[in-house]
């Protein structure tokens, strides 16, 4: 633990230059384990989530999230049904006074060999283009899984793992450990505060 600790030195360097992507089910909101969110009537923000937001949305120049959505290619969703739930996702967030740059998303299988599919980095590679400004240098991934961790690695980028899997032993090593993404935004705010612990 104490090398995280020296790396934290890195968030009181963080500013409107830096560019956030997120992973969605189980950062943002609960995971179904086994299972997809496939309606809004499904959707649940985790504890904290839209607080952090809030916070991060304050710091960062763009926040991105990027999402998995595997239950389209097995036909237990539609991608209007996505639809759906990332407008009302974002509706929440803009009366929370966050601001969101995009939302991409991998609708395949495995089995599709797609190059957007985490942890292939083809929605980062895609977020590239469109917004050629950001700089991967000054960018940090926050996912659940070690696919996110793999992923950010492949990119290049900062990676923070949060939730239940932060206590389990991995095979890849995240930069940052946090139980939630309310932790990591407090660590944030008090990096840039100074207040370095």
């Amino acid at each position: 633990m104490k090398k995280q600790k020296e790396n934290y030195q890195i968030f009181s360097y963080i500013d409107k230059s830096w560019t956030l992507f997120l992973d969605r089910d189980g950062v943002i909101n609960k995971k179904i384990e086994n299972g997809y969110v496939t309606k809004w009537e499904e959707f649940e923000f985790l504890p904290g989530a839209l607080n952090a937001m809030n916070i991060l949305s304050s710091i960062f120049g763009k926040i991105i999230i990027i999402t998995n959505q595997r239950g389209i290619a097995r036909g237990l969703m539609r991608e209007k049904d996505l639809y759906v739930i990332h407008k009302n996702m974002v509706n929440i967030f803009q009366k929370y006074s966050i601001n969101i740059t995009k939302i991409y998303y991998c609708p395949h299988d495995y089995k599709d060999n797609c190059k957007c599919r985490k942890p292939q980095t083809g929605m980062i590679e895609q977020a590239l283009k469109d917004f050629n400004d950001i700089d991967l240098k000054k960018s940090i991934f926050v996912g659940d899984s070690e696919i996110d961790i793999l992923t950010a690695k492949n990119a290049g980028i900062l990676s923070v793992l949060v939730g239940t899997n932060t206590g389990k032993n991995l095979n890849i090593k995240p930069d940052f450990y946090f139980n939630n993404l309310f932790d990591f935004a407090l660590k944030i705010k008090k990096a840039l505060n100074k207040d370095i612990v």
